[in-house]
């Protein structure tokens, strides 16, 4: 399924790359919610959402993956007609000699690139998630402490009290290393919270940025990844789509294929039908 949105030639509008860059995270919004309708009936649907992050994660990195072997593109990106281009620009001369320019040439994705765009597509995400659901946390626990006071830190350490109630007894190298590592955690959860905002207003500002001049056509990149990686997203031809199409029948019936067993097996089923029933026959006889 298709949708094709108004532009002429090969270069995606600004809505086109708009549209595709916003689908993953209202696919994500509405499987969430429904996730949470069904967990009213069934409660054991809670255990995925206590896990969101991974779940989607793990959902979007098979689709993408998908998407990208068979057809060159992400798993939205496909869904509008478009498609990823590797970038290449070879020296154009002209007939005066002060005058030279760029010309860009398309090329098909290596794997280096379809590899790194997954990267791009689910591991960055899944890592930002995280960052944001610790800034989330240290900023609650920081609001909460100017509210009504900071506690004692020392009385969180299991090795402040001992069983008696006696105060810092004999501490064994375990406690000592597990207190150490929680001091490390907390230590790193606060950087986290103190930089990641700064992190988000730059990543924020340059995707603005990108996206400006894309929209101005002063650039082909519509974000900075893509200009990383050196591709350009296209809008597929009809010629491109039917061979997509071909290429994913094909795929589908090797699968088939394969599910259905050995070459034997689908030349002598009857006989391979009467064996299994021979051999559970002596079994039983057998057993019996």
């Amino acid at each position: 399924m298709l949708f094709q949105v108004g532009g002429q030639g090969t270069r995606p509008t600004f809505f086109e790359m708009s549209a595709a860059q916003q689908l993953p995270s209202s696919l994500r919004a509405a499987l969430t919610y429904s996730f949470g309708v069904l967990a009213l009936r069934r409660p054991f649907i809670h255990k995925i959402l206590d896990y969101e992050d991974e779940f989607f994660a793990l959902l979007m990195l098979v689709l993408e993956t998908h998407s990208l072997r068979t057809t060159d593109a992400s798993f939205a990106e496909s869904l509008y007609g478009l498609r990823r281009r590797g970038v290449r620009l070879r020296l154009k001369k002209n007939s005066k000699l002060t005058d030279s320019g760029d010309e860009i040439h398309h090329t098909g994705l290596e794997k280096r690139q379809k590899v790194l765009s997954v990267v791009f597509l689910v591991v960055l995400p899944y890592m930002k998630s995280k960052l944001q659901s610790i800034y989330n946390k240290e900023r609650e626990a920081t609001l909460q402490a100017s509210l009504w006071g900071v506690s004692d830190e020392r009385l969180d350490e299991p090795d402040y009290l001992d069983g008696g109630g006696n105060s810092y007894g004999l501490r064994s190298n375990s406690d000592v290393e597990a207190s150490t590592r929680a001091r490390l955690i907390k230590r790193l959860k606060k950087t986290i919270g103190a930089c990641y905002p700064w992190i988000h207003a730059g990543n924020e500002g340059l995707s603005f940025a990108y996206q400006l001049l894309y929209l101005l056509d002063a650039t082909g990149f519509y974000c900075a990844g893509l200009h990383a990686l050196g591709i350009h997203v296209c809008r597929a031809t009809g010629q491109e789509l039917m061979d997509t199409s071909s290429r994913i029948s094909k795929i589908r019936s090797r699968e088939r294929e394969r599910l259905r067993g050995p070459p034997w097996l689908k030349v002598h089923p009857y006989l391979f039908y009467l064996v299994s029933i021979s051999f559970l026959s002596v079994l039983f006889r057998l057993n019996s």
